[in-house]
């Protein structure tokens, strides 16, 4: 995507925060911020699983955002499927940067064995305004925080910022 796209994307999303997350405080765990998202020590989106199993919003955000527009070729639980490859694996090493890329940008991958090709989605914007929810819900699944099915416990939506 040529830079006007992205500013253009990017305008479109203006309320919900795309890249440049730094953390309230450096922390082991993930920190909360200001709009109610938590982040790593790294300042990447990150997902909060509190006891009892009750995620954050943003978590549960990405699995409706991923079952709207990624589980068609991934699979309903992110482990692929005949068309596109696994999405849990990858994951475990993935930074957000290299997976907003990817969405953004699309991705072959050619081989003797297989061919994958994921169509660039830097357009789409149900998913490029979501993709922090999207990789926070991947990245609970990859490490083995939630499992396959919807999470029903879930922190309210927050409200709008003022």
């Amino acid at each position: 995507m040529h830079r006007v796209g992205v500013q253009r994307w990017r305008a479109a999303c203006a309320l919900i925060p795309i890249a440049g997350w730094v953390p309230l405080q450096a922390a082991a765990q993930a920190m909360k911020g200001e709009d109610g998202r938590y982040y790593a020590e790294n300042g990447e989106p990150t997902y909060r699983v509190a006891q009892g199993g009750q995620v954050d919003w943003y978590t549960f955000d990405g699995y409706r955002r991923y079952h709207a527009a990624c589980h068609m070729c991934h699979g309903p639980s992110g482990e692929g499927s005949t068309i596109a490859p696994p999405l849990l694996v990858p994951l475990k090493a993935m930074d957000y940067a290299t997976f907003q890329d990817i969405v953004i940008h699309g991705r072959q991958t050619v081989g003797p064995a297989q061919q994958w090709v994921m169509r660039a989605m830097g357009e789409d914007q149900n998913v490029v305004c979501y993709l922090p929810d999207i990789f926070v819900y991947l990245k609970a699944r990859s490490d083995g925080a939630l499992g396959p099915l919807r999470p029903d416990n879930h922190q309210p939506k927050p409200g709008p910022r003022l």
